[in-house]
């Protein structure tokens, strides 16, 4: 991974309580393959990261305020997850507003673990092919989607995948996913 993404912007959607393995690793394989990252959240500052939903794992900066941004200043979007993180952005209506035009441009949005969470409350997961932490899964089937367990999965848009031990696969998926969509425009 050294420069599939040279130039690529790519959105990060968090917020406090984000897992910190799951927005850190991510992001430094986008980084390291030549991305820009922007963090985004739906407060400005720093936001509060978890380990394993309990215990303290620092804090991020945030570089921009979600409800002044759109998907055109981006290549793609991701999602990461936490219990708490997308529990509270599934609560702003405008963080989900972004989640729902991202997919609708057709742009490619990554989400893991709890990460779904977003995509259900924007109702953008009815017959797409998920995967997500096993709790989350009862609430992709009643919203529509068809759940599989799976380390990460694409369907069409829309990479997911189930948990932090999966952070190898779904790194090297992503940054693939994220670069093919560059390569098409």
């Amino acid at each position: 991974m050294a420069d599939e993404l040279n130039g690529g912007r790519i959105a990060i959607l968090a917020t406090d309580g984000v897992e910190r393995v799951e927005l850190e690793q991510p992001r430094q394989a986008l980084d390291q393959a030549g991305a820009t990252t922007t963090l985004l959240s739906i407060k400005t500052g720093e936001i509060a990261a978890r380990d394993h939903d309990l215990e303290d794992a620092g804090t991020f900066s945030v570089d921009g305020d979600v409800h002044g941004a759109s998907p055109d200043e981006f290549d793609a979007l991701l999602l990461p997850g936490g219990t708490v993180n997308p529990d509270k952005l599934r609560m702003d209506s405008g963080a989900i507003d972004f989640v729902r035009a991202f997919v609708d441009s057709g742009k490619p949005v990554a989400a893991i673990c709890h990460g779904p969470w977003s995509l259900i409350e924007a109702d953008r997961v009815r017959g797409r092919r998920l995967t997500s932490w096993p709790s989350l899964r009862t609430d992709l089937r009643n919203a529509g989607a068809k759940v599989v367990d799976e380390q990460v999965v694409t369907d069409g848009t829309l990479t997911t995948s189930r948990s932090p031990d999966d952070l190898p696969a779904f790194c090297e998926r992503i940054v693939q996913e994220f670069a093919k969509a560059r390569e098409r425009v």
